[in-house]
């Protein structure tokens, strides 16, 4: 294959040009005349201009109200007594393996350690946000922060 052989998989669209003889005569399938008959010009959308006085808002659309940033998934201490033994680590991905988070958000969203419940069992927290309550906790159990 030579590189002039090349062809998309998808070849763009072509316009039909339209009042060129053939089956298109007279108006050509425009209908109208003036203004609206002529390729190129026509009655621009009033919406258009309003939504240039506004380029912050341009775009958002539907979502408008959704927050950009993604939420943090909160892990109470009392669910890491109940589910990690002493000596383990707790970070998002043992989490995930042990089903206590799941979804497609895993990925891009952080995890947070809340301070809800008692800790008496020794871990060590990885690559999670950490309260302060649960920092006091992790640390008076004798656990440690990395």
């Amino acid at each position: 294959m030579q590189m002039n052989e090349l062809k998309r998989s998808t070849p763009n669209k072509k316009a039909k040009r339209v009042g060129r003889g053939g089956l298109r005569g007279k108006t050509s399938g425009r209908g109208h005349k003036g203004q609206k008959q002529h390729g190129g010009h026509g009655i621009r959308a009033e919406i258009r201009d309003q939504i240039k006085k506004l380029p912050k808002l341009r775009g958002r659309g539907k979502n408008s109200n959704k927050s950009i940033q993604t939420d943090n998934i909160a892990i109470n201490l009392a669910t890491i007594e109940a589910n990690f033994k002493a000596g383990e680590t707790v970070s998002p991905i043992t989490l995930k393996e042990k089903g206590l988070i799941s979804g497609k958000a895993v990925r891009n969203a952080s995890v947070k350690i809340l301070g809800n419940g008692d800790l008496s069992i020794k871990v060590t927290v990885e690559g999670c946000l950490v309260s302060k309550s649960a920092e006091e906790k992790i640390s008076k159990a004798g656990g440690k922060l990395a």
